[in-house]
């Protein structure tokens, strides 16, 4: 029996690590924080899984959570209109061909920390420092690194070429309410695009204290939206959420009349730069450890892949173990587990989440504009969240879109 050692209790870590532990592996997972710790502990994210990453969940008896979560049943867009207060440029929405889920990491991840302790997996909690990968490296088969953030995830060198931004794009806050009026026409994750100001996007979720909203701010640096740095309580911080919707987004604020915080923890601001780095880190003693999704490959927000791109590159790395066999993990099994991964899947993930963070170009805005009296754009974009590889086809060139709408115009006309 093979031996694998994770150092992250994430989507991705966990993920994988009950993946293994169903195959036979024998896999540790180190923590810095406890199942109560998490649970009790803030928001991490906003986690809106469309289908294919649900399935991978599905696929590995995972989705514990799926009768009890709200779906997302499709996607809307909006524009305000920038000389008309509280009217809207552009307007439309489209339904998915299979509904997405949001659930709470505060209700996800300690599920399936004890779900793999039951289950015989090994859990230790402590905060990972170079000594103790340089310990691991030598009692286990592979050591992978999925923890984004802290001091071992910079020991993988940050990939310029793959890495166009060397700061934070947006200042982000998040914010769990109850309460909320739904949406009339279907659920959703309703979107919104202000030119030069930032993104605002909301959509139902399950948290410890049952469904919810996730309200996701997207600001501009510098700009109106970013504005949390002198919130200082909870309160303040749902307060500060509703002046933004009141100013730039009245009919988003019109649902939030009767909205409260899910808890006191329910709330979470800040800012990171956008980055992929290299996927093998070296430790002093020259001994190798692999890193994996957040820790090797984090995009903003903006396009809601966190928890996608984390459960499909944990899928494509408990693939690749498998294949893998008895043969060594060595450097060439984890740079070439990565730029498989990379090549086939996130490569558009990271150049469309990054492109989004730039000002539309006239091409992209001419495609969300036809989606609102093309039906059959609308849904590709739509469907395009589940499966970001698609977008390559229609969306990221301008002779792209030229040739995609030229070719589904009288389709639509001769189908009406």
């Amino acid at each position: 029996m093979r031996n694998i050692l994770i150092v992250g209790a994430g989507q991705s870590g966990l993920q994988l690590a009950l993946g293994l532990q169903a195959r036979g592996y024998g896999v540790t997972v180190v923590s810095n924080r406890s199942a109560d710790d998490i649970r009790g502990g803030k928001v991490m994210s906003s986690q809106c899984m469309f289908h294919d990453s649900l399935q991978l969940e599905r696929d590995r008896g995972l989705a514990f959570w799926e009768q009890d979560c709200p779906p997302v049943e499709g996607i809307s867009f909006a524009v305000p209109h920038p000389e008309q207060a509280g009217v809207k440029a552009l307007s439309w929405s489209h339904r998915l061909d299979h509904v997405a889920q949001s659930v709470d990491q505060r209700v996800k991840l300690p599920g399936w920390m004890e779900a793999f302790s039951q289950r015989g997996g090994q859990l230790l909690f402590k905060d990972a420092e170079i000594e103790d990968l340089e310990q691991w490296t030598r009692e286990h088969d592979l050591v992978i690194v999925a923890a984004g953030k802290g001091a071992i995830a910079k020991m993988f060198e940050r990939d310029a070429d793959r890495s166009p931004y060397d700061r934070p794009q947006r200042a982000l806050a998040l914010t769990y309410v109850h309460g909320m009026r739904p949406r009339e026409e279907h659920s959703a994750v309703s979107f919104n695009l202000i030119p030069g100001v930032g993104e605002y996007f909301v959509f139902p979720a399950l948290t410890h204290s049952g469904p919810c909203e996730i309200m996701v701010f997207e600001g501009v640096p510098g700009g109106p939206m970013d504005c949390w740095a002198d919130v200082r309580s909870p309160a303040e911080h749902l307060a500060r959420s509703l002046e933004i919707l009141r100013r730039f987004l009245p009919w988003e604020a019109e649902r939030c009349a009767q909205v409260e915080l899910t808890d006191a923890n329910g709330l979470l601001s800040g800012a990171f730069p956008p980055t992929v780095r290299k996927p093998v880190g070296r430790l002093p003693s020259g001994r190798l450890v692999m890193g994996m999704a957040d820790a090797v490959m984090l995009n903003d927000p903006i396009t809601g892949q966190g928890s996608n791109n984390a459960a499909k590159f944990a899928h494509a790395v408990e693939t690749a173990i498998v294949a893998q066999g008895q043969a060594a993990f060595d450097e060439r099994f984890m740079q070439h587990t990565f730029e498989g991964f990379w090549n086939g899947y996130g490569t558009h993930v990271s150049g469309w989440t990054n492109a989004m963070l730039a000002p539309p170009p006239p091409h992209v805005m001419r495609l969300l504009g036809s989606a609102a009296a093309l039906p059959a754009v609308a849904r590709r974009i739509v469907n395009g969240f589940n499966d970001p590889t698609d977008y390559a086809n229609f969306f990221m060139r301008p002779d792209l879109v030229d040739a995609y709408l030229a070719q589904v115009a009288p389709a639509e006309e001769a189908a009406a």
